[in-house]
């Protein structure tokens, strides 16, 4: 037992040792913010998960790898765009992702708030950009030439990282190459339209930011591969919104890989062996080593 809580403990030092929090605006004001007293907190927010709240201090923390591959994978947790599920589907998917060989960075995005952004639907979208720059210039200062930075995203954050593959920013060196979408969105359906509307965009979408969101509609042959999981119960996130985007990038000769899982309803993070989906990490590890190792 002495042996087993020593080995547990000096795994735990390392792993944090090896971890950096780097400030996403460091000596400025994150763009589209107001000037408002920080009053984020870590508390519970649904079925006793950790979150954290009123996010207004945007953060990425690094998860590196001892093998220095040359793929990196940015977590963006979910949270409906209400909060930010930083361990259960940030920090826990990291050390995952870290222990299997893949260097990886949680980002602790700012959450979408009329009382603390100017615009509060373009405030997620300019920390994903940012936290892609940084990454960048980590691969960069790290000696990795022609490095992929891939996306992981969860519900609220699939949508965040779908938009964000298929609206790439003109700057391609701030654009994802793969993502792996869990129980994530691609459609504007009625249910959809109404979430985004009341927890993103805090008014009613114009013609064009509803063409914007139907997301299917802009995938092309340049769209970024994707490897998808979601559970066929799931009662919150439709499983189609999976199956739908993947025929879509299969339609434009890009490649897909989609695993459903019959339980395991919404919001299962990193997985449960009661359900079977523990499986999906090293599912998508081994999809991104045959992507790109091939």
């Amino acid at each position: 037992m002495q042996i087993f809580l020593l080995v547990t403990l000096l795994l735990c030092t390392s792993i944090a040792q090896a971890q950096r929090e780097i400030e996403l605006w460091p000596n400025q004001a994150p763009p589209y913010s107001k000037p408002v007293e920080n009053l984020e907190y870590i508390d519970d927010c649904w079925g006793g998960v950790r979150c954290a709240h009123r996010v207004t201090n945007p953060t990425l923390t690094l998860y590196p790898s001892e093998e220095k591959p040359k793929v990196w994978i940015l977590v963006a947790p979910g949270g409906g765009y209400n909060v930010i599920a930083i361990y259960h589907e940030g920090a826990e998917i990291a050390q995952a992702l870290m222990a299997k060989g893949i260097s990886a960075a949680v980002l602790k995005y700012r959450v979408p708030d009329i009382h603390t952004a100017t615009e509060p639907e373009k405030v997620p979208f300019a920390d994903f950009r940012r936290a892609m720059s940084i990454l960048r210039t980590e691969q960069t200062e790290a000696g990795i030439g022609n490095g992929k930075i891939g996306v992981v995203g969860f519900s609220a954050s699939g949508h965040l990282a779908v938009y964000s593959m298929v609206h790439p920013d003109p700057n391609s060196l701030l654009n994802p190459d793969f993502a792996i979408l869990a129980y994530g969105t691609s459609r504007l359906n009625p249910v959809n339209r109404d979430w985004l509307e009341k927890n993103l965009y805090y008014r009613p979408l114009t013609k064009e930011e509803e063409q914007s969101e139907m997301l299917l509609n802009w995938v092309t042959e340049d769209t970024p591969p994707a490897f998808l999981v979601h559970a066929v119960d799931d009662d919150v996130s439709h499983y189609t919104e999976s199956t739908l985007y993947a025929d879509a990038l299969r339609e434009n000769g890009v490649d897909a890989e989609l695993h459903l899982f019959s339980r395991g309803g919404h919001g299962f993070g990193p997985g449960r062996d009661s359900d079977g989906t523990n499986q999906w990490i090293d599912l998508a590890v081994n999809w991104v080593k045959r992507l790109y190792e091939r």
